[in-house]
């Protein structure tokens, strides 16, 4: 089939082509080489054997010459068949290694699946897959519900050198809302370690503590496989960071990422919080009124926020989540995470922070993701109570001392109202901005045990007026009276059922001391639904 002339022009070609043939086509065309090959020396030696017969001494001389010649190419046929097939070998063992790593992951032994996102058909990146974000996730605990929810809560957790906040965090969570709140929010928890026996050491605990929870569809916990991050070192060291702590936030950025990008299809808003956070009672109702109340204004915005803290606390429209997981995911080794999201903020046209107080999340931490070092980090504005003031302007006619305005009665924090000595008439009225149903209220004066209010009552008023650029209410009902320097009142709704304008001190004796009204809070009918 193959003669003399051919065996020589396969092997030319067969070392001739491309660099981009595939090793297969080549390890074939040194095969029909060496086959040609053998080929011409079989019908040499033929011719060979027929010469010796007939006794022709020159023939026979030519014909050996011609057989060293075959044997020559023979070799080196065997020779390049066998480079080429162990370099075809070696590349295709290779890959077989390179897949049979991948499949080491430690998926099955966690029982994980791979989990579909719900697509968020509001933003325009997701409806025409503008952009596409590759990363596949791992289901590790539960399941979202199909249904979106009002609110999303996002946590991203690793493990830590020194203590364990996942869990109480959590628990904080479902513990300060009630059970139409939990109904309305889906928590979901990136366990982002790449550490496979403290992964599933934790969903085991998260399965153990919040079984309901799970089957509820209120709380998910998946995992991003590592084999989808970019490159975690070598990266720029801007700030003059150090390398480790480079790595460090420019991971937490993609935490983030692959968590927001995961959670945009969950709920109506996103709110991103951190594993070591305390949670106000109903929060998730006071979240609600204030952006109800944001709507309501001119303008636009992007983010609102819950705490002053990090990346604690702040709220993003569902709309916006695609483009600030991508965001996040192309300048992740530039800068941390909380600088980050103020330049998406600002990007978002969004000039100005809006901040709301009381802080509605604390921070529980002691020592810190990164390399276990102590932090302290508290938020002042934090109230854990059960109360949360909705906006209100307030008014006094007592004198005030410097800048202890009466404003700050009803602000959260550690700020407070203080005047000089009260005279009987005198007042501090707080006015609603809209008529609320007031559930409770909590009111307390003094430091220290010095300068108590020793003798006033508390009012609810109906009917707002303005007079002398002051507002106030037309009428008041007394709901009783401060008993040292303190007054609380619980289940007022059940008794006063139409909403009330204002809030109101009136005092009653006039008194030498000076007077510090520290804390004016009222719970409203919604806060406890």
């Amino acid at each position: 089939m193959f003669g003399p002339v051919s065996s020589p022009l396969l092997l030319f070609f067969s070392l001739s082509l491309p660099f981009h043939v595939s090793l297969g086509n080549i390890f074939c065309c040194c095969f029909l080489c060496l086959i040609s090959t053998f080929a011409g020396e079989t019908a040499t030696r033929s011719r060979f054997e027929a010469n010796c017969r007939r006794d022709d001494r020159w023939k026979f001389h030519h014909q050996r010459q011609e057989m060293r010649r075959y044997a020559k190419k023979k070799n080196a046929a065997v020779a390049v068949l066998l480079i080429v097939s162990g370099l075809y070998l070696m590349n295709h063992s290779n890959f077989l290694v390179t897949d049979t790593a991948r499949s080491i992951e430690p998926a099955p032994s966690e029982l994980t699946w791979q989990s579909e996102r719900l697509i968020s058909k509001e933003s325009w990146v997701e409806q025409g897959d503008y952009l596409p974000l590759n990363v596949t996730y791992q289901l590790l605990a539960g399941a979202p519900s199909t249904q979106q929810r009002f609110l999303t809560v996002g946590l991203s957790s690793v493990k830590r050198q020194k203590g364990s906040y996942l869990v109480p965090t959590l628990q904080s969570l479902f513990s300060q809302s009630s059970p139409e709140e939990r109904a309305s929010m889906v928590v979901v928890v990136l366990l982002a370690d790449f550490d496979v026996s403290w992964r599933m050491a934790t969903v085991n605990e998260i399965k153990t503590a919040f079984a309901v929870e799970l089957e509820q569809g209120q709380l998910a916990v998946i995992h991003v496989s590592q084999e989808w991050y970019p490159p975690l070192t070598g990266l720029k060291r801007n700030y003059n960071d150090a390398p480790e702590r480079v790595t460090f936030r420019s991971k937490q950025n993609l935490d983030y990422s692959f968590l927001i990008h995961y959670s945009a299809g969950l709920g109506q808003y996103y709110l991103q919080l951190e594993d070591d956070v305390f949670s106000a009672k109903n929060f998730l109702t006071a979240i609600r009124r204030h952006i109800e109340e944001q709507n309501q204004k001119k303008g636009t915005w992007a983010m609102l926020e819950f705490s002053a803290l990090g990346y604690i606390g702040k709220l993003y429209k569902a709309a916006q989540l695609p483009l600030l997981a991508r965001f996040l995911f192309l300048f992740y080794q530039e800068m941390p995470c909380d600088w980050l999201m103020s330049h998406f903020r600002e990007l978002m046209t969004q000039k100005q922070t809006i901040l709301f107080k009381p802080s509605l999340f604390q921070h529980m931490g002691t020592f810190s993701s990164f390399q276990g070092t102590y932090n302290k980090l508290k938020d002042m504005d934090f109230e854990e109570g059960l109360y949360s003031n909705p906006s209100a302007n307030v008014y006094s006619d007592m004198s005030t001392y410097q800048k202890h305005f009466p404003q700050l009665a009803w602000d959260a924090g550690e700020t407070f109202f203080w005047g000089r000595s009260p005279e009987k008439g005198n007042y501090l009225t707080v006015v609603f901005l809209n008529p609320t149903v007031v559930s409770g209220i909590f009111v307390e004066t003094g430091s220290k045990g010095k300068d108590l209010l020793d003798s006033a009552e508390v009012q609810l008023g109906h009917d707002v007026v303005t007079a002398e650029k002051e507002e106030s209410c037309e009428e008041f009902q007394s709901l009783g009276v401060l008993k040292n320097g303190r007054f609380e009142m619980l289940e007022l709704d059940k008794k006063y059922t139409s909403a009330s304008s204002c809030l109101r001190i009136l005092v009653t004796a006039a008194q030498k001391d000076w007077v510090i009204i520290e804390k004016m809070r009222i719970s409203t009918k919604q806060s406890e639904a």
